[in-house]
């Protein structure tokens, strides 16, 4: 009861900040360290609570699901972050999207410099090209981190040289055409970002206490639940994860299948990593505000099952 209390007390604090404005985000002055990564890799990025995280979207892409034709901002982005933990060491966890002839070699340049791949898998059913989803994890001095994932960066820069593109169907709801994030983020609870023709809503788990090597890992670092919409108020289509308890997997699967919502994936994102999160990838296409209370409903059970989060 104490917990499920706690995650709605944060769901409701959460909800009214990102609703409220001129309050000052958490942003920061990148330190030299994260500067010099950046340097490293030929990447921008940006530091905030903490993370350094740097975005890797595959705009070489030209991405289709189900025949609907969808930007990098709908689920087709991958990133890197690192963020410090103990004696003065770096902890590093990222997402890479690869195409099915870059699994292999990605994965090489990775385990050859000493980093670890924790897992390999799908986020969509029909997709065309096929992508999968690859991560990865290092610990280490900022600098040595930056040296060692490099590599497998480059191979994806030199992807965007001849894109894997596909022809794609149109849009969901026609082009240039919106959600209306006001009525998703109602029906969903949270307020989101607009990322082009793509409202996509992250929220964390602040419930769930998860550390690495001394590092809290929170939303920045992987450990959240998202939702991104595309299309229109009578036409959308919907993907997101949603970042869970082993004891909350069976009523989240419920309530996504009692919405009429598909489950595309089921597995996890890290190794050793205590409590076990679980992630669960679903689509969807109808009303948006139906897929929007589609998505709700498994928020709501979050928080309401199993046991108190557990400290490593």
């Amino acid at each position: 009861m104490r917990r499920a209390a706690n995650f709605r007390l944060c769901w409701v604090l959460t909800f009214l900040w990102v609703l409220t404005p001129g309050l000052p985000t958490s942003a920061q002055q990148v330190p030299p360290e994260y500067r010099a990564v950046l340097t490293t890799l030929g990447r921008t990025g940006d530091f905030k609570d903490g993370v350094l995280k740097i975005g890797l979207p595959r705009n070489d892409l030209t991405m289709a699901v189900a025949g609907v034709s969808l930007p990098a901002a709908f689920g087709f982005s991958g990133w890197i972050a690192m963020t410090r933990g103990d004696g003065g060491m770096d902890v590093m966890m990222g997402d890479l999207v690869l195409t099915e002839d870059q699994v292999n070699p990605v994965m090489s340049a990775l385990l050859d410099n000493n980093l670890e791949v924790t897992a390999l898998h799908n986020h969509f059913f029909w997709e065309r090209p096929r992508v999968f989803y690859m991560h990865l994890h290092g610990h280490g001095l900022a600098a040595d981190l930056a040296r060692r994932v490099k590599p497998a960066l480059d191979l994806l820069r030199k992807a965007t040289a001849s894109s894997s593109g596909a022809s794609t169907g149109p849009a969901a709801g026609g082009s240039g055409v919106k959600v209306t994030p006001e009525l998703v983020a109602k029906a969903v609870g949270y307020a989101g970002d607009q990322l082009g023709s793509v409202y996509k809503i992250t929220i964390g788990r602040p419930d769930i206490t998860l550390v690495e090597m001394g590092a809290p890992i929170g939303v920045r670092m992987g450990l959240n639940t998202w939702a991104a919409f595309a299309g229109s108020d009578e036409d959308a289509v919907v993907a997101g994860d949603v970042a869970m308890l082993e004891d909350e997997v069976t009523p989240v699967l419920k309530a996504l299948r009692t919405a009429g919502l598909d489950i595309v994936a089921i597995h996890h994102h890290m190794t050793g990593s205590r409590p076990v999160v679980i992630f669960l990838h679903y689509w969807g296409r109808g009303p948006a505000l139906k897929l929007a209370q589609g998505v709700r409903g498994a928020l709501d059970v979050l928080g309401r099952h199993g046991r108190a989060p557990m400290s490593p």
